[in-house]
């Protein structure tokens, strides 16, 4: 029987990368819904499509297919056959993400293909929603999360590195508006699942996040040490 760890909790707290470093200290498959969310975005504003057009976005969904495959240990998001890795990382993309992922018809696609990787494998999965509603049985959730400033510098810092120049001020407004629409979403907005564990990582390093969420999975098999 698969093992399954679901991390929520909103853009920028770190999920991807703790989920990544994770599954490979677990030997766990690591899926990013996110990015398979960004890659249908990728699809959706290539043909133009307006992200408030429900109908032209859910017309378009029969002609978009997300897979994600493993070449030499690195994620490949697959959009119709093509690796989308470096175009789906930017914040044109993920706006659209998070206003297209409301509609049913775009989520009712990822999430049933999520739900058979995640029944085929040991897997972790990060996103937000997938304590509450992609695996509501996972046998470990963590609701992950920072402040919306440590969030803001952390993407600042990121876009700094890639040699991009950012105004601190709008990367953290930009965030709390996506946390607004995400949190009130009426199709599975962001909330803590109950049975999950809360980890504020504003004040943790990577390390301690890891190792905190590995002791939660050990004591589940009732293991000690890490």
């Amino acid at each position: 029987m698969s093992m399954n760890i679901a991390i929520d909790g909103p853009a920028g707290a770190g999920k991807s990368t703790i989920a990544k470093r994770l599954a490979k200290k677990l030997g766990f498959i690591y899926v990013d819904t996110g990015a398979m969310y960004r890659a249908m975005a990728y699809y959706f504003l290539q043909h133009n499509i307006d992200a408030k057009d429900e109908n032209a976005i859910a017309a378009a969904c029969p002609d978009v297919d997300v897979t994600i495959t493993y070449a030499n240990g690195e994620q490949q998001v697959l959009l119709n056959g093509e690796n989308v890795n470096g175009v789906i990382r930017n914040e044109k993309v993920g706006n659209m993400a998070s206003s297209t992922s409301v509609y049913p018809m775009v989520r009712k696609k990822l999430v049933e293909l999520q739900r058979q990787l995640a029944k085929s494998a040991d897997v972790i999965m990060d996103g937000r929603d997938i304590g509450t509603c992609v695996l509501p049985h996972a046998d470990v959730k963590v609701y992950l999360t920072a402040s919306a400033r440590t969030r803001a510098l952390r993407r600042c810092k990121e876009l700094e590195e890639k040699g991009t120049s950012c105004v601190l001020e709008e990367i953290e407004a930009d965030i709390n508006e996506r946390d607004h629409r995400d949190m009130t979403r009426e199709i599975s907005p962001l909330k803590q699942a109950e049975d999950a564990v809360l980890v504020d990582s504003s004040n943790l390093t990577i390390d301690e996040v890891k190792d905190t969420i590995i002791s939660l999975y050990r004591k589940g098999q009732g293991e000690t040490g890490v």
